[in-house]
């Protein structure tokens, strides 16, 4: 049924237990898994900014494109363990929103169902931080697969 499944990884616990469902889709469907890490420069300059520390914002997205790398070198280590095939991509996202580039690259990979893990943020958390996942939710063209830490429910799909 699924042949290419998009996983962003972010080193979070929720996208840890999205990866782990998405290995095991994977495995049982005979998928592909391909990882992406967004580094959001645009969060980062924008509060660097704020506090007037531009002079070290090169160094903090060389930091969290290492850490991003670090998790993706995790996540395919644990899919590859798993014996799903996986690959691994990391994009920043130059002013876009994050959910923007999740999706672009969806399409660009021929991903046919996204899973990631969620926050699960409600309220005035969700209103304030936005929710990455929830965007791509809305707007994806392909299934969607959310997981949340803590959860005793089962995931939501949805298309």
């Amino acid at each position: 049924m699924y042949r290419n499944i998009l996983v962003p990884i972010d080193g979070s616990k929720p996208a840890l237990i999205g990866l782990k469902h998405a290995i095991a889709l994977a495995t049982d469907q005979q998928a592909r898994i391909r990882l992406l890490n967004v580094v959001d420069e645009a969060v980062i300059a924008t509060t660097m900014a704020d506090l007037e520390g531009a002079m070290v914002i090169p160094q903090v997205i060389e930091s969290l494109k290492t850490q991003g790398r670090k998790a993706l070198d995790r996540a395919q280590a644990m899919a590859q363990s798993a014996g799903a095939k996986s690959e691994a991509v990391q994009i920043a996202s130059r002013g876009q929103p994050v959910s923007n580039v999740i999706l672009r690259e969806a399409k660009r990979a021929k991903a046919d169902l996204i899973v990631m893990g969620t926050h699960g943020r409600r309220g005035l958390n969700r209103l304030l931080l936005g929710s990455d996942a929830e965007r791509v939710l809305r707007d994806s063209s392909v299934p969607v697969l959310l997981t949340r830490q803590g959860s005793r429910r089962r995931p939501a799909v949805a298309r």
